[in-house]
């Protein structure tokens, strides 16, 4: 009998497992609910009317109306503060300090040489638990040349040499790679297709950059106008913390993203969860379609055509007049939770800063990119890699005309330029079709 009984339990569990021959998926998955990011808000899919919302002949010239669909995503409900990039410069800084400490002082107690199955990491990886004691004599000395020189020192002062402050960074060029995937199988060539889905490093670009913003572009910027007190204080004052940060170039913000995932992919693998999508600069349709905040057709993102409300005061951070910045409220840059928020709560899409976007600026992009997600980058030639590229910024900033506030509005600067009047924020793409699905 009791021969039967194991003999009965080892069918029905071969049975289970093989799921009655029937294709049922791998069983035992936990649900998994998309986390919504901090300080960033949930924009749904939808479909909308890219482009000016009434007919003007400037704007032809740049941008025609069309019919565009986005998937959902997550933006950034403020543009990014200086307190906020300072974080990312913060760890640039305290990672090449731990590294000095690692090789100066004690390498066991700044380094981790092997994971908790004990394989070795190669090679060892900075342990971010250990203290940095920054005044003890040791530490000092052997951070000395993260500092000026004492032939560069203003006044004796001992201060951070920030032409120091380099990140390296990675990333996938999947662009690339697809078409060199497409070409392979154009030509039937199906072992060097095989070849490529072996050997992923070519597609894996590595980058340095320095990531402290360029004060002196409140300087720059402006031809006979003193601005010296803003170059001197604006990025480090606590009482400019929660403005938008400045100064950072296309190439900067991409690189604080980058690291901004870094960021939240390890704490996530410390705890045992499942990776979400990057963060990003938001594409040209993505920026938009948050900026009108479920308002089609409306030329600014409080609706209407008016940068007036209905008290006669202003909605936005512009130059209203010809020479006067402050009618507004403002005068440079405001705080950037600053004026209303627009239907989807997002804050200062219209005036403040300019805000990058991750496409490259042609006039008539709008005729051949895609109607599905629309993103248009420049090909890079690979024998001319440094060519100057344009990149599209949005929203108008404190120092532009209304024009520039307009939701269809799109200019563009170079990706290697950093602007007084030009922030960013980030955004993520939604991991699934809308959170309706999940309930």
């Amino acid at each position: 009998m009791k021969r039967v009984l194991v003999l009965l339990s080892v069918v029905v569990l071969y049975a289970c497992s093989q799921g009655n021959g029937e294709l049922i998926g791998v069983q035992g998955r936990e649900e998994w609910y998309q986390p919504d990011p901090f300080g960033m808000l949930f924009i749904p899919m939808g479909s909308y009317n890219m482009g000016p919302s009434d007919q003007d002949v400037p704007y032809a010239l740049t941008a025609q109306t069309r019919t565009v669909s986005v998937q959902a995503f997550y933006i950034d409900q403020t543009e990014i503060s200086n307190n906020e990039y300072r974080q990312f410069v913060w760890h640039v800084r305290d990672s090449i300090a731990r590294k000095i400490a690692a090789e100066e002082i004690d390498e066991d107690e700044f380094l981790i040489t092997e994971n908790e199955y004990g394989e070795e990491y190669d090679p060892p990886v900075l342990d971010w638990y250990a203290k940095l004691r920054w005044e003890e004599p040791d530490f000092r000395e052997a951070f000395e040349p993260m500092y000026y020189s004492p032939g560069e020192r203003f006044m004796g002062r001992r201060q951070l040499d920030t032409r120091k402050l380099n990140y390296t960074y990675y990333w996938i060029d999947f662009r690339r790679a697809s078409k060199r995937e497409s070409r392979d199988a154009l030509h039937g060539d199906e072992g060097a297709r095989h070849a490529f889905s072996v050997d992923r490093s070519s597609y894996i670009m590595r980058d340095v950059i320095n990531v402290y913003p360029d004060t002196l572009a409140w300087i720059h910027d402006f031809t006979y106008s003193f601005n010296e007190p803003m170059t001197q204080n604006y990025f480090w004052h606590p009482a400019y913390d929660d403005y938008p940060v400045v100064g950072v170039s296309w190439k900067q913000a991409t690189a604080f993203c980058i690291w901004r995932t870094q960021l939240l992919h390890d704490w996530l693998i410390d705890g045992g969860s499942i990776l979400v999508n990057d963060f990003r600069l938001p594409t040209e349709s993505e920026w938009e379609y948050a900026a009108r905040g479920g308002l089609d057709l409306s030329p600014y993102p409080w609706g209407g055509p008016y940068i007036r409300n209905s008290r006669g005061c202003f909605l936005g951070n512009f130059k209203p007049m010809r020479g006067n910045y402050i009618d507004d409220g403002g005068f440079h840059t405001v705080k950037i939770n600053s004026y209303n928020p627009n239907d989807y709560g997002l804050y200062c899409m219209a005036g403040n800063v300019s805000e990058w976007t991750s496409n490259a600026f042609d006039e008539s992009a709008y005729n051949f990119a895609h109607d599905l997600n629309p993103d248009y980058l420049y090909d890079a030639k690979e024998e001319d890699p440094e060519v100057l590229k344009r990149k599209v910024i949005r929203g108008g900033s404190w120092k532009d005309v209304g024009y520039y506030l307009q939701t269809g509005t799109r200019t563009y600067e170079y990706q290697d330029t950093a602007k007084c009047y030009i922030g960013f924020r980030c955004v993520m793409t939604y991991l699934g079709r809308a959170k309706d699905d999940n309930l």
